[in-house]
């Protein structure tokens, strides 16, 4: 493999948390790992009594300026990482220590500001599972042209213009003041953090000390000028945002391959680096995400297309692909834009991937994203270069932040038609009441009162969303984001709050199909077959369906369920999704941007399905929902480009921020030559039709179960869950099963 790599790989995996002790994925940064020198820092405790004692000193300063000062203590005070099995900087405390004294207050000073009965109606979407709501800090990507190209200190000094400019024409307010001044404390910190680091490898004596240290002087006095210091710098980056300035860095790179690629060019045309020196050090640069181990993994996207219609892959694209196979992760992500002008080999690399077990990779498809992105006022030119975050997300790179308001359980809506609205879990009128089920004469009754339910809680989540946005700076300034995105310097605004031209929100749309299939099912077996009332269906949800198993099994048997193909369900499945996306995209929000709608349901399927009764389709009390643009589990039973076919009906580009289905698919139909003719097949049908995001599980139901039942045999065995990859041996008895259950029907 490498040099040096496979001897210090389990010196890097044990850099933020012990992996031979339980670890959770979704405390992350609780954790602390081994290689960080005592004598250059303090202990989490010991930094948060630091940071009491400095509490009356800030708290009386204007938010942006007190929360960078925190920022600076935790940065002056941080143990130090420069270690003999990595060429890469760490940061002991990753808990967002600086939270303590600034935001954790502040949130709850905000909450006082808001009107009441929204917050309690927040509380009771959250505690219902009608709608998961909370205010996102976790999708922002920095500008990483300005950072790479830059530095630390050019986009200090940039900032320090764009205040002189605005002293100058008399636009500088105490708030853009207090702007201004909080990014240069962040920004001086992190230099100061970086002569640290600098100062400290100078100490050490081992083989990787020195050109760690020429690495960091360099970055402490200008842009990186080779690409082991650029990734260096986003490592940086990355770790003081997302651990201690609390927002996640939601992609490495604008393209990592496209940011990255000047640099690789450079080295090896002067020779500072042969490609596999480069390579060497791509494997340790993916490895620190692996350690940290993210559940949600951490996204890179690759490819895209330029303004002369050629693609942007290129050698680089290839060594990131083959270094990430060779090393065996599966965490970061990668998010690969596909186009008819993909190159092959590329395609050929990712299939190969997935076919050996790492489906660590989404396709996303450039026409219908771009489509997508255009539909809420975008040039196509600012479409084509738009970044992927997050999961599947897109948004108009270096000018746009987008939020995610709310993620909306479609089949609460089913469930509160049943009860006129009354939630029967929490014991609490949470829907709308839609009438009594002996007022519902037909299914028009039913399906209008379904999509007055579905549009109370589309509504009422865009209300606590204004409200609650307008508060995102007062509770957590984005200076060190703010400081890359020259359109909120030109305004002097926090750029998360309205400093970017594209200020917009985002709402999820969960459990679709599960909703579909419930509609469908009230439609064909109350009032087309009439074989049971609306009242007797309700007995039934309400006994979980027991005692009425044949009943049950006859819903379940319907030919009239979501992804089949089926006429009659993929043409009430176009319509909700028209519903659910007329809705929301477009509606203005309350930071002068507009909402977009999503199809995807991140792990909701799971947690929202926990607080969701028993419902129409069959599915019982507390059973996962269905996910994505995805079937409900087992109910795709005509094979997959029935399924294709269902998805392309819901006009996938109408969800302005993203839309995913789930392919899974049996690993005979994939062997040889002609499997990898049935893979282009695929992606390029839903290129076709305007497809967005597109992911695949390629499994045995055989091998699965003996999985179950033979963990030890199975360690590296990886699950597509929604936008990441779990190991299956991290995943609950109940999630497996469902996994298993899907691959009984390929």
């Amino acid at each position: 493999m490498f040099k040096t790599f496979d001897t210090d790989r389990s010196f890097i995996e044990r850099k933020y948390h012990d992996p031979d002790e339980a670890f959770n994925p979704f405390q992350r940064m609780a954790y602390h790992g081994i290689g960080y020198d005592k004598t250059t820092g303090l202990t989490d405790e010991e930094l948060l009594e630091g940071l009491k004692q400095l509490k009356p000193q800030i708290e009386r300063l204007p938010h942006p300026i007190a929360r960078a000062k925190a920022i600076k203590y935790v940065l002056e005070n941080e143990r130090l990482y420069v270690n003999e099995h990595d060429y890469f900087v760490g940061l002991y405390s990753l808990n967002r220590l600086a939270d303590s004294v600034t935001a954790a207050a502040w949130t709850k000073e905000s909450n006082q500001m808001r009107a009441k009965e929204l917050l309690e109606l927040s509380d009771d979407f959250n505690t219902s599972g009608a709608v998961a709501i909370w205010t996102d800090y976790d999708h922002v990507v920095p500008d990483w042209k300005s950072l790479t190209e830059l530095g630390f200190t050019g986009i200090l000094e940039r900032s320090k213009k764009y205040r002189k400019r605005h002293e100058q024409n008399n636009s500088l307010t105490d708030d853009k003041k207090a702007f201004f001044e909080g990014i240069e404390t962040e920004y001086t910190a992190i230099l100061e953090l970086i002569d640290r680091m600098y100062n400290f490898a100078l100490t050490q004596n081992h083989a990787k000390s020195a050109k760690t240290a020429n690495c960091l002087k360099a970055l402490k006095s200008g842009a990186p000028t080779n690409i082991y210091e650029a990734m260096q710098l986003m490592l940086i980056y990355f770790l003081v945002s997302e651990s201690v300035d609390s927002y996640q860095v939601r992609s490495l790179g604008n393209g990592l391959d496209n940011t990255l690629y000047p640099f690789y060019v450079n080295d090896l045309k002067n020779g500072t680096y042969s490609r596999e020196e480069i390579k060497e050090l791509l494997a340790y640069f993916l490895m620190q995400w692996s350690a940290i181990g993210n559940y949600w993994g951490q996204p890179f996207y690759m490819g895209g297309t330029d303004e002369n219609g050629k693609t942007k892959y290129n050698d680089l694209s290839c060594d990131i692909l083959e270094v990430y196979k060779e090393i065996k992760i599966y965490n970061p992500k990668i998010q690969l834009k596909v186009n008819c002008n993909t190159p092959k080999h590329i395609l050929r690399a990712a299939f190969n991937m997935i076919r050996e077990d790492n489906s660590s990779i989404v396709f996303c498809c450039e026409p219908g994203m771009i489509k997508a992105v255009m539909g809420y006022g975008v040039t196509y030119s600012e479409a084509l270069n738009m970044d992927i975050r997050g999961c599947y997300e897109t948004g108009v790179r270096a000018n746009e932040v987008s939020p995610t308001s709310g993620y909306i359980n479609a089949a609460k809506a089913v469930e509160y038609v049943f009860s006129n609205g009354f939630d029967k879990q929490i014991k609490k009128q949470v829907g709308i009441k839609t009438g009594e089920l002996s007022e519902t004469r037909s299914f028009e009754d039913f399906y209008f009162a379904f999509l007055r339910q579905w549009e109370y809680l589309i509504e009422s989540s865009f209300a606590i969303t204004d409200e609650a946005e307008k508060y995102l700076s007062y509770v957590n300034p984005s200076s060190l984001y703010s400081a890359t995105i020259e359109e909120s310097l030109r305004k002097g605004l926090d750029a998360y709050q309205s400093g970017v031209k594209f200020n917009n929100s985002a709402m999820l749309n969960c459990a679709f199909a599960s909703a579909v299939d419930s509609v469908m099912a009230v439609k064909e077996f109350v009032f087309d077959k009439k074989l049971v009332t609306l009242e007797k269906l309700n007995d039934a949800l309400d006994a979980d369906w027991d005692g009425y198993e044949v009943l049950r099994e006859k819903v379940r048997s319907s030919a009239h369920k979501y992804g089949n193909g089926d006429k009659a369900a993929d043409t009430y499945a176009s319509a909700m999704a028209d519903f659910f996306s007329g809705k929301v995209n477009n509606v203005k929000n309350g930071r002068g941007g507009v909402n977009k709608a999503i199809l995807h349901s991140a792990r909701q399927f799971i947690e929202q399905g926990k607080k969701t009764l028993a419902t129409p389709d069959g599915r019982r009390s507390g059973e996962e929902l269905s996910k994505n643009a995805s079937p409900s589990v087992g109910m795709d039973k005509n094979g997959v480009t029935a399924l294709l076919k269902s998805a392309a009906a819901l006009k996938p580009y109408n969800f302005h921020e993203s839309f995913c289905l789930d392919l899974m698919l049996h690993p005979s139909t994939l062997e040889g030559e002609d499997g990898f003719t049935v893979f282009e097949s695929l992606l390029k049908y839903y290129i076709d039709n305007n497809g967005m995001s597109l992911q695949f599980n390629v499994f045995n139901a055989d091998t699965l179960r003996d999985a179950q039942n033979h963990p030890e045999k199975y360690r590296n065995l990886q699950v597509r869950v929604c936008g990441w990859n779990v190991l299956w041996n991290n995943m609950s008895k109940e999630e497996q099963n469902a996994y298993i259950k899907r691959a009984e029907n390929i």
